[in-house]
């Protein structure tokens, strides 16, 4: 049996940036982190009592006898990627999936990692990384950008650089006392609202006309200056939250889909009640919305999104790792 523990993601600047079809022609960026709000996959090889050859547990349970009849495009495609048969597995989430916060990638990155501990084999974070893209862009087809899988496989808090086909991660270099900071300043509330992130990506069509372009342009602009904000001591902190204003209202111009009546209004209130800024994680459309503010106007927006589920958080560093490690001895039954 083999157990992966996986964190979702929050991502600050450069969302779209990291849409393939525009990083190819501009380059892209984004600044993120890992935080400590997991998925778990459990994995194993299926006995063979059974009438079907595959157990699957998530939101439904499939019980199947070919991998073709599996109902889950990632888990089928992923098996059938890495050669695996008669397996059990079992998905869990400490937070809702389509929500914003690279849930469908960080469970890919996690499976992948339990399928190759399955196998005895060892899969460094770049490659869990790239095979989890590979998987969820290629062979599910689905419309995204690259940062989720590559944020959920390396962890920590990172500034991640696109260029034509690769990728770099670059820890962001800053005190754990700047960073505690701004941990303490993020406040994260849930909406209610979920949404596939390949639907509102498909939609907005993220790099189609020139003012897109030119919005996505100032948005990877804005990587660089928030960047300067986290690991230059001569910078107020407080500016990360100002920038963050900018680069949403930035961000909802690039698509229809991104916002809607209702969010607008709740990001309305909490600015009003004293946050210095904030966003809408993820492609948009629904899920979490994080704040910036200051201590002393802290309960006041917790007042003002009252209705709201309030989520405390705490930055993290690990990326997926198997938490549990137990090999079992399998051989193929040969016709």
């Amino acid at each position: 049996m083999i157990i992966t523990k996986t964190p979702f993601r929050m991502s600050f600047f450069g969302g779209g940036t990291d849409m393939e079809d525009y990083f190819k022609e501009n380059n892209g960026a984004v600044i993120s982190t890992t935080f400590d709000k997991y998925c778990y996959v459990n994995v194993r090889h299926l006995p063979r009592f059974f009438d079907y050859k595959t157990e699957i547990t998530y939101s439904k349970i499939e019980k199947v006898k070919n991998i073709e009849d599996i109902n889950h495009p990632a888990i089928r495609e992923a098996m059938k990627m890495l050669n695996m048969h008669e397996i059990r597995l079992i998905y869990e989430a400490d937070l809702p999936a389509r929500s914003g916060l690279g849930t469908s990638s960080s469970f890919s990155v996690g499976m992948l990692n339990a399928f190759y501990a399955l196998k005895g084999k060892y899969a460094d974070k770049k490659k869990l990384a790239n095979e989890a893209i590979y998987l969820e862009r290629v062979l599910c087809n689905e419309v995204g950008g690259w940062q989720d899988q590559i944020a959920a496989s390396f962890g920590g808090f990172n500034r991640i650089n696109f260029k034509e086909n690769d990728y770099e991660v670059l820890p962001i270099i800053i005190s754990p006392e700047r960073k505690k900071r701004l941990n303490d300043n993020l406040l994260m509330f849930f909406t209610g609202f979920t949404r596939f992130s390949s639907d509102v990506q498909k939609t907005n069509n993220v790099s189609g006309t020139d003012e897109k372009r030119a919005r996505l342009k100032h948005m990877y602009e804005l990587v660089n200056e928030a960047e300067q904000v986290l690991v230059s001591k001569s910078r107020d902190i407080d500016d990360f939250g100002r920038l963050l204003d900018i680069t949403w209202r930035l961000k909802k111009g690039t698509g229809a889909a991104i916002s809607t009546d209702t969010i607008d209004e709740l990001y309305e209130k909490g600015i009003a009640a004293g946050a210095m800024g904030g966003k809408l994680l993820g492609a948009g459309g629904g899920g979490f919305l994080v704040f910036y503010v200051q201590p002393e106007k802290q309960k006041a927006v917790k007042e003002a999104m009252k209705n709201l589920m309030y989520i405390p958080f705490k930055f993290e560093d690990g990326g997926t790792r198997v938490i549990h490690y137990s090999p079992e001895a399998y051989e193929a039954i040969v016709k």
